[in-house]
């Protein structure tokens, strides 16, 4: 028995095929754990890895592309834990620490975890029912939005340095700019002969730019401290409106050809009151992570172009778009993200704080490296020390970090 769905969609429920989906979604769930921990692999390089993979997986294409949807959407969940437990710089560093290690260092670490889990959570709770609303605003809009799209980026940019709140940290913010653009406009078309094929320079540009310098800084640091109860001190309306934005903010990546959920979140971060601090900038990043993987998929069905590293995969894998399956399998890998956060983040806190913290910043440097010859070759390991480099300035002027999103910034303005 079918009921019509949006889009034209029958939905069918067979117990037969229903055991295949979850079968193959729990696959995708694994996959994503995996991806999701490890430091340093960005969800594109995973994606370009289950694209090239899919073939070899027997089954049939649909739930195939179930379990790669699977993989992408935990991996939006959990790629916060090691963002959060390693490179977490000294105490002395505190000033110049990412939002989440703000609260890592304050013993808020727990709190951190949750956070982003509700943040990714609700922006999956939100988008589903919003989806078709703004495909058809979106589909409306795209043109103009597209023709001033350089504009839009170009007040990402100004704002990002003038909103830092003195003239030291503005010139350092518009060093850092500066600096991350030339390196995208020189790197991120550059030749990535890696080991496999799966690469382009988003890994050891990304890898270089905001690991290897926390990495650097923490290096004879006291590591973790130990960390507090993980109640959430934000109100449920305050994180409600955060995810919200998130995933607003998420939409407008979904649907806008070369603005990645890392530019929605730079320009969302703006956006944010100063009042939320650390917590605003977790709970409002992990939406737009999370909510870009429902609309994205909406505008595969509606425009026929993919917008995340993962429907690029799902695109040349060949999988039929089965809205209703592919649906299902977003919403059990939330729903499997979000419990995973909870469970393997605080362990992972914990040992990591057990460890020594300058042998595993070291280590942690060493499998960067090693990621950035893999994706990219000996050009890769370049990049990464010449992004590194370029990584170490904001924190030296005391400007944000997300101002080294020129590098995604400026080439896409100089494109335009």
């Amino acid at each position: 028995m079918g009921v019509v769905a949006p889009f034209g969609v029958e939905i069918v429920v067979a117990p037969g095929s229903t055991a295949a989906v979850l079968a193959f979604v729990c696959g995708g769930v694994l996959l994503g754990t995996v991806s999701g921990l490890l430091p340093g692999l960005h969800a594109n390089n995973m994606a370009l890895l289950l694209a090239a993979s899919a073939g070899a997986v027997p089954g049939p294409p649909r739930l195939v592309g179930a379990a790669m949807l699977a993989a992408g959407t935990v991996h939006t969940f959990l790629d916060v834990v090691p963002t959060l437990a390693l490179g977490v710089p000294d105490p002395a560093m505190a000033a110049s620490a990412l939002p989440g290690h703000e609260l890592v260092l304050a013993g808020r670490g727990r709190e951190a975890l949750r956070l982003s889990a509700l943040g990714s959570g609700l922006a999956v709770a939100l988008a589903v029912p919003l989806a078709i609303p703004v495909t058809r605003l979106m589909t409306g809009v795209y043109p103009t939005l597209s023709a001033h799209l350089p504009a839009v980026l170009s007040a990402i940019v100004v704002g990002l340095v003038t909103t830092e709140p003195s003239y030291r940290r503005k010139l350092g913010a518009a060093l850092s700019v500066g600096a991350s653009g030339l390196l995208g406009l020189v790197a991120l078309d550059g030749p990535a002969n890696g080991i496999v094929d799966a690469g382009g320079m988003l890994a050891p540009l990304f890898a270089g730019l905001f690991g290897a310098p926390v990495l650097i800084e923490a290096i004879g640091g006291a590591g973790i401290p130990e960390q507090d109860d993980p109640t959430v001190t934000e109100s449920r309306a305050s994180v409600g409106a955060l995810a919200s934005l998130g995933t607003v903010a998420g939409a407008i990546v979904g649907y806008v050809p070369g603005v990645s959920s890392a530019i929605a979140a730079t320009g969302a971060l703006l956006a944010v009151p100063g009042r939320f601090g650390a917590r605003g900038f977790v709970v409002t990043t992990s939406g737009v992570n999370t909510a870009n993987s429902i609309f994205a998929l909406f505008a595969l069905v509606a425009l026929g172009s993919p917008r995340t590293g993962v429907l690029v995969a799902v695109d040349e894998a060949g999988v039929p778009l089965n809205l209703p399956i592919m649906l299902a399998s977003i919403a059990l890998a939330a729903g499997a993200g979000f419990l995973l956060v909870l469970v393997v983040g605080d362990r992972y806190l914990r040992v990591v704080g057990a460890v020594d913290y300058t042998a595993l910043s070291l280590s942690v440097l060493a499998v960067l490296v090693v990621l950035s010859y893999v994706f990219a070759g000996p050009v890769g390991v370049a990049v990464f020390g010449i992004s590194t480099a370029v990584g170490l300035i904001p924190p030296r002027f005391g400007a944000r970090r997300a101002t080294l999103m020129g590098v995604l910034l400026v080439p896409l303005i100089a494109q335009m």
